[in-house]
């Protein structure tokens, strides 16, 4: 296996483990909740707590992979998501599970920019798009990956087990990690002395620069934020809204859950070719608007099929987007803290978006799923105009992704 396919197998296995991980918690919350008698705004810290974890493992372990080399930090992060998630199954109290969810935040958080940066030193430009699409694919095979785990261990064995189980493939990415060669472009930064006093600056202020560079990194921040808000609000509200509008049974909007998923991973393999062969820019306007009507359009959806092929289709548009993030952010900054970046901009997102499901859920206490959808076409049409203003050459160290 040459070092191109090894650098996307052990990136798609790390996103695979975060994923599933992340799941595990969405899965095994009743259980969690009904073993510690805690209430569900507590259960709800869970996630909270974690996504805090990713912002600053993100920022921690991007600085340091810019330093000190991608391969060697990885293996540290993944390492460290191991013990997070192993723990999580021996907590005692509900503060233990914030603490170990925590760490496994820490590891989860800087391995996403550490994977992508390695693939895009790894990959030539016009292939780059795809490259990353391969690795982002990860996540929704976490997601099916811990559906049928959960299926299987939670009735018989509980979810302490579910934990247990969950770390035995980041060991196994670990191992490949560790046969993994250092990034080529990162060895050959590092021996120019004085590419080094260059960037002897924190990493994090090398972000805000300039202004130019300020506001580059600030539009991906708004960028990736109005991804995750959009992904989240749509896969947590929209199948009990489905069920309340549509009189959709459990089982039905599982169904839909699957149709989305199979639509995202479309998306997200044609969204990395389309990147390719038109360039970042346009292929980011395109999807971005098509998701704008998407959602706004599926609120009008009746009857199961139209709801099925519906939700497949805003799938494709709203997160095939997310394919492209990690080539377009490492794109706009130098290999000497390209991890520092893409870390700290796509967990900033994150940490920001994750509060959407909070604000739609307000929505809903008042108004319907219309207004709901219109929120999020707005999100999308706000990305669109931040996309307007990344322009090819505000930043020298352009390098890799055309924006055309």
């Amino acid at each position: 296996m040459d070092y191109r396919k090894k650098t996307v197998v052990a990136s798609v296995a790390g996103l695979t483990l975060e994923g599933m991980d992340i799941m595990f918690i969405s899965f095994a919350m009743t259980m969690i909740i009904s073993e510690f008698n805690i209430d569900l705004a507590t259960g709800g810290l869970i996630s909270s707590i974690t996504n805090i974890g990713m912002l600053l493992g993100g920022i921690i372990f991007g600085v340091l992979a810019d330093k000190f080399g991608r391969v060697k930090v990885f293996t540290y992060t993944i390492l460290l998501f191991a013990i997070g998630t192993a723990l999580t199954g021996l907590a005692t109290n509900i503060e233990q599970v914030f603490i170990y969810r925590f760490i496994a935040g820490l590891g989860a958080g800087g391995e996403y920019g550490i994977g992508m940066a390695l693939v895009a030193e790894a990959w030539p430009k016009n292939k780059q798009g795809r490259a990353s699409s391969y690795v982002s694919v990860g996540a929704q095979y976490g997601v099916i990956l811990a559906a049928l785990l959960s299926a299987v261990i939670l009735p018989t064995l509980g979810w302490r087990a579910l934990f247990f189980v969950g770390v035995l493939p980041v060991i196994f990415a670990f191992i490949v990690r560790k046969n993994l060669e250092e990034s080529p472009e990162w060895l050959a930064a590092q021996k120019n002395k004085k590419i080094n006093k260059q960037h002897e600056k924190s990493k994090l202020v090398q972000l805000f620069e300039t202004p130019r560079t300020s506001m580059t990194t600030i539009s991906l921040i708004v960028m990736a934020t109005v991804q995750i808000a959009g992904y989240n609000g749509l896969m947590i509200w929209l199948p009990s809204m489905l069920q309340k509008t549509q009189g959709l049974s459990v089982s039905s909007s599982a169904l839909w859950t699957i149709s989305t998923a199979v639509g995202m991973i479309i998306g997200m393999l044609t969204f990395g070719r389309f990147m390719d062969r038109f360039g970042a820019k346009r292929t980011f306007g395109i999807f971005l608007l098509a998701s704008a009507c998407a959602v706004f359009l599926y609120s009008y959806a009746t009857g199961s099929v139209a709801i099925l092929i519906g939700g497949a289709v805003v799938g494709f548009f709203s997160n095939g987007m997310f394919a492209g993030y990690g080539a377009l952010i490492s794109s706009f900054y130098p290999v000497q803290i390209r991890s520092t970046a893409t870390n700290t901009i796509f967990n900033f997102g994150r940490a920001i978006g994750g509060f959407s499901p909070i604000f739609v859920g307000y929505i809903l206490q008042s108004y319907d799923m219309t207004v709901v959808m219109i929120y999020l076409a707005v999100l999308y049409c706000i990305s669109f105009i931040v996309m307007l203003t990344l322009k090819r050459g505000s930043n020298k160290a352009i390098q890799s992704v055309e924006i055309k």
